[in-house]
């Protein structure tokens, strides 16, 4: 019995010893799962900068005869993250009343402000988990390789951000896709302005949305790294090879490194 207690307060020690011992090492990052999880950690920041920081407009051109044509006023909506289009009004570039249209009482149509906010926010924590597992790896490279339970919760991690990306980006990719609809050339059937007579509305443009392709692209291209790595990390856990880590910890030794 006191055989045992002693073993206990020395593997105590030891994990005391290895938890207070940071070190770097980078020879897990020449390894896949510290490469790709480099690689999970840029692609992250991509996928919610590209998102969260873009702001646009959508223009259309008003024209009054007997006004001539040339003389044609630019009434404009500016929207952006997080996409509450039903909160973005119409307005002019001056104070004058094009038109006798009361445009600031227009809105976009639309809501797409949750899957905005799920697709930035959970890219967001990806970034910050994936610093938290590099430190571990590069900072506690012998207690992730000694411990049964933390490569088994980084397995876990992985598997549910797999899952989780695919469901955000593919979310996020519909409410793209509605956004181009609700702020092209259909919103002039929008406006009852526009339908008085008298009154000639001309679609002019909308900001160009191609940083918001590229997040599509970043969701799609994180959400294959992180079951791609899925592998790598189940390598590191028990279910890989459980009778020779059980063996190990049974002796009270330390199990070889599985990948790391």
């Amino acid at each position: 019995m006191a055989s045992n207690i002693y073993l206990v307060r020395q593997r105590i020690s030891r994990l005391g010893q290895r938890m207070s011992a940071f070190q770097i090492n980078l020879n897990p990052l020449k390894e896949p799962i510290g490469f790709i999880k480099v690689l999970q950690w840029i692609a992250s920041i991509f996928a919610f900068a590209t998102c969260g920081g873009f702001k646009g407009k959508t223009e259309i051109l008003v024209n009054c005869p007997p006004l001539k044509i040339t003389e044609n006023h630019t009434v404009e909506a500016t929207f952006g993250y997080p996409f509450r289009l039903n909160q973005a009004s119409f307005h002019t570039h001056s104070d004058v009343n094009v038109c006798n249209g009361n445009w600031s009482s227009h809105f976009l149509i639309g809501d797409y402000s949750s899957s905005a906010q799920f697709y930035v926010t959970f890219a967001v924590f990806v970034f910050l988990y994936c610093i938290a597992a590099l430190l571990l790896y590069v900072g506690y490279t012998n207690l992730y390789r000694d411990s049964r339970k933390l490569p088994m919760i980084d397995f876990v991690v992985t598997l549910v951000a797999t899952f989780l990306w695919l469901v955000s980006t593919s979310a996020w990719a519909k409410a793209l896709t509605d956004i181009k609809i609700a702020t092209g050339h259909n919103i002039l059937q929008e406006l009852s302005s526009c339908k008085q007579p008298e009154v000639m509305c001309y679609f002019h443009s909308v900001t160009s949305m191609g940083s918001l392709n590229v997040s599509v692209i970043f969701g799609f291209l994180n959400m294959i790294l992180w079951g791609g790595n899925a592998w790598f990390v189940y390598k590191e856990t028990s279910l890989h090879s459980p009778s020779n880590t059980s063996a190990s910890h049974s002796q009270g030794g330390v199990p070889p490194p599985a990948g790391i």
